[in-house]
Formats: structure tokens, sequence, C-alpha cells
């Protein structure tokens, strides 16, 4: 483990902060006093309630230059969905966070899933209050952007989906979804390096049932720099460092053979572009999805609820240990992939993919090899996805009676057919094609 790793120590969640993590703690806070989460203070026997969370985070934030905390939206039952913004100190805004690196942690899209939440809260605290120099310096050159609960009611409803019943890892193209609507804005206006989101999963005997799986953005318009960095923060940290920790860990969606290892089938994790893992890819950030495993399998974890719990956390926190150690040190590497992948749009060059993915190719007349140069939306349809475009950070420009032009070439070419053409998947719209622009 690296010494940003041992500074931060994420692994201690059920137990007392380490000596290390408390060294020199913000003036007005001290060791015993520092907020705690519902989960924390019952020994993982509860999950933290919303008015603890509410209460944790404005603590954490009356306490530490650190962090910010801003509402950016609200659930339909009026719940507020909080992004907040920790550094050394705080990014007082977006400009001040686009121009260095930056991390998004996504938290408990699912509201059944709520592990990945009690993560993204103790780290929250323990990145505000870390004394050691190791986590200091990383703060001033890395922004750190959570979102601690993605679907606040969800959360509240113990449902994978949110109030309408809607799975918002499933609407990041439509963005019908206040949640997925706000994680949009972030997404556009911070512009993060990284988009990290934390899941959980229910296993399958014999074949599927580690105690973390991960799985990058498969879609195949990832640009190839980010789809590299991203299965390196897979294979090379994320994994390594759960496995360090004692947790078994494979690839999402692939089942295994338990004696060989050899892979089965694959049950999830495909390449369609509406999934946040996938989107983050093809808007040009690293993306990783992260699982736990929600079921208990030992004896010891049938026996006491609170102990899975914990596991379920702290196999997250492993995982997280795993972030931030890529982050520190291919930090050149990540910005150098993100940027030119936002760059080489303006270039208008290239294939876009209607399907396929980065482990099956696409079927036959699922690739755009000539592309169009644009696409033209009449009066009616601008009118039905302006705001979406707007949201996506998708460029267009009015013309005709009311209607637009979306140029492919931008930052976002390759959003743009998935969004437009009416060949996809999952388009908004079926806009029409221009050649010639």
């Amino acid at each position: 483990m690296t010494s940003l790793s041992r500074g931060l120590a994420f692994g201690a969640l059920a137990a007392a902060l380490t000596a290390t993590l408390l060294a020199a703690p913000p003036a007005g806070a001290s060791g015993p006093d520092l907020p705690r989460t519902g989960f924390e203070t019952s020994n993982g026997a509860r999950w933290t309630s919303r008015p603890e969370e509410r209460d944790f985070l404005a603590a954490v934030d009356r306490a530490s230059d650190r962090v910010r905390t801003d509402r950016i939206g609200t659930t339909a039952q009026g719940r507020p969905l909080q992004l907040v913004r920790i550094g050394a100190p705080a990014p007082k805004s977006a400009a001040e966070v686009r121009r260095g690196n930056a991390v998004l942690l996504i938290c408990s899209q699912h509201g059944d899933e709520p592990s990945g939440r009690e993560a993204c809260l103790s780290t929250v605290r323990d990145l505000a209050f870390a004394g050691d120099r190791a986590t200091r310096r990383f703060l001033e050159r890395t922004s750190v952007l959570v979102v601690p609960t993605a679907n606040p009611d969800g959360r509240a409803a113990g449902t994978r989906g949110n109030s309408d019943g809607v799975d918002i890892n499933r609407d990041h193209l439509a963005l019908k979804t206040a949640e997925a609507r706000a994680l949009a804005a972030v997404q556009r206006d911070y512009r993060p390096d990284i988009v990290y989101d934390l899941h959980e999963y229910g296993p399958t005997v014999p074949y599927y049932m580690k105690d973390l799986l991960s799985l990058w953005p498969r879609n195949l318009n990832t640009a190839r720099a980010v789809h590299r960095e991203s299965t390196a923060l897979s294979e090379k940290y994320v994994r390594p460092a759960a496995a360090d920790a004692g947790f078994s860990t494979g690839i999402y969606g692939i089942w295994t053979d338990p004696v060989t290892g050899d892979p089965v089938k694959q049950v999830a994790g495909d390449g369609q572009e509406r999934i946040l893992r996938n989107t983050a890819g093809v808007k040009n950030s690293v993306g990783l999805l992260v699982e736990t495993r929600v079921d208990a399998l030992t004896d010891a974890e049938k026996a006491d609820p609170a102990l899975n719990n914990r596991r379920r956390v702290t196999s997250q926190h492993a995982a997280l240990n795993g972030l931030f150690d890529f982050v520190g040190e291919r930090r050149a590497r990540i910005e150098a992939a993100t940027a030119r992948a936002r760059l080489a749009g303006y270039a208008d060059l290239g294939p876009v993919y209607l399907g396929g993915a980065d482990n099956e190719p696409p079927a036959a007349g699922r690739v755009l090899a000539d592309p169009p140069c644009a696409y033209r939306l009449d009066a009616w349809q601008y009118a039905q996805v302006k705001d979406e475009l707007a949201l996506h950070g998708v460029s267009s420009h009015r013309a005709g009676k009311g209607g637009a032009v979306v140029p492919l070439r931008q930052s976002m070419r390759a959003l743009v057919p998935l969004l437009l053409d009416g060949r996809a998947d999952y388009h908004l719209t079926a806009a029409t094609p221009l050649k010639g622009c």
C-alpha cells in the first residue's frame, strides 16, 4: 500500500480513526468530536438515515475549509440532491475544478445498495480532516467531487429505482429523472477526469460470488486512451487494492468457473450507452463501476448482519484506496487521455458505433463508418430535446423556423449520433442526418 493509502486509512471504517488520520486536525475540530455517520455509531448495525446524513455533512462543512456542500437538484419527493466539493482548500467554482484533475464519486444510484453511500460519507470526513502531508498534497492537486446519495427517494424506500420506479442507471441519455439530470449537469460543468460509480450486487453461487467486482466502459465510442486508463484503474489498482485487503475480486457481469477461474458466460456489463460507466466513457471521462457483494456467505455473517454490512462497506473503502492511488500515480497520463479525447471530436474523424462492445464486435449495420457532419432538428424536435442537449453539453445552433442544427465537430462528437440518429438504440429523436456541411 502506498503512503497516500496509509495516510487516508480508509480500511479502518468500523474502528476509530487512526492517529495518522487525526494528526493536526483543523482548528475547532478534535478527534473525539469529529462527525460520525449513523452506520459508524451503530458499528454497522444500521445504515445512516437521511437526517443523520444531513447533519453529518453540515458538521463536516462547518469544521473544514476543505469541504463545500451544494444542493444540485431536488427529487420528485422533495429530497435534496447534494454535491460535496473537496480540495485543499475546497474549490470555489466549477471553473476552478476544471483547471486541475477531478474525480467524481457517484454513490448509491440504486437505493437498495447502501454500502457505497456509507463509504462515500466517511470518505468525505476522512479527506476533510486527515492531517498527513500526503493527503493535503493530493487534495492540492485533485478535486474530489462526491454525490453521497444519488437516489435519495430510493434510499428512503429501500428500492432500486427512484420514487417513480425508474432505474437511474438506465437514464443517463434520456435524462427523464431529476436525479440523472443533476448528475449530467455535474459532468457537464465540472468535466471530471474520472467518474467512479459505487454499487452492490446479489451473488449467484458458485459462479458469481466475489466480494468486489469492477468494470470499465465497454462502449466502443470511448476514446482508446480513456479506455486504456479505465481498464488500468480496474485491473491494476482497484482490484489489486481490494485483494491486498483480503477481498476476492472479479470482473462485473462475468460468471466464472469456481475451479479454473475461466469465464462461463456474460450475464451483465455490456456496452449500452445509457449506463453511467459507458456514458462517462463516451463523454471522455475515465469510468469505472464497482460492485460489492450484498449477501452473507459465511456462517459468521449470516449470524451477524452487522458483520456482513461492515464487510460490504470496508470492501468499498479498499477499492477507493486503489482509486486514489491510481490518481496519484498516473495523474499526467489520466489528464492527457481525457484532454486528447475532448479535443479529438473537433477533428470530426472516424466511425461512430451504434452497437457492440470492447468484447463484442458490432453487428452488421451498427457502425456509422462515414457519419453525417451534422443533424437537423425541426422546431418540434428541437423543443422536445433542447434541454437534454444542453444538460449533456452538446452544442447546437438555431436554424430554420425554430429548428436547430447539431454539428458533430465538437467535444461530444460520439454522443451526438447516439442521441439523434434514429438507428441508435436509445435515441431521443430521429433527426435528419446532413452531409457536406
